[in-house]
């Protein structure tokens, strides 16, 4: 399977590509995953094209970072379905390379910090991974640290 890129942005980052790729292949790695029993779809966009999404997907009119679009509810459903079927499809990652930037900036940190963040936190979505509530905000973002730590970022 693999990690499949779109970039519909009007910004250019010439690393786009292999920031993606790493972070959503060690994002797997860390949750026991193999990267070739999944695909994922992350399309890179700027932030009217994702705030149509918003818009539309949240009822939020404004641009916002990244959306996930899980195919599953839970890390166990998607560990059954590979069993099953060898070969399955996660969901889709949509980031906004020009929030990316401007958060960046406000954080004082790369864009490329950034955008692995954005992967990270777009991939775990999709294994079920959520933030609604302050336990599961806690895990989500002790498990974000651990890989960026693993991408030393």
């Amino acid at each position: 399977m693999a990690i499949v890129i779109q970039n519909n942005s009007s910004i250019k980052n010439d690393n786009i590509r292999e920031i993606i790729i790493e972070a959503a292949e060690k994002t797997l790695e860390a949750r026991g995953i193999s990267k070739d029993d999944v695909e994922i779809s992350v399309v890179v966009m700027d932030n009217d094209g994702i705030q149509e999404l918003n818009k539309k997907y949240r009822g939020l009119d404004c641009p916002t970072d990244v959306l996930s679009f899980p195919m599953y509810e839970h890390t166990v459903q998607i560990l059954d379905a590979i069993k099953e079927f060898r070969e399955v499809l996660l969901g889709d990652v949509i980031i906004s390379l020009e929030k990316a930037g401007e958060q960046a900036e406000e954080y004082g940190h790369s864009v490329e910090r950034e955008i692995s963040f954005l992967v990270v936190h777009g991939v775990l979505h999709l294994l079920g991974f959520d933030h609604k509530e302050e336990e599961q905000r806690k895990i989500m973002r002790q498990e974000e640290d651990k890989i960026l730590n693993m991408l030393n970022m």
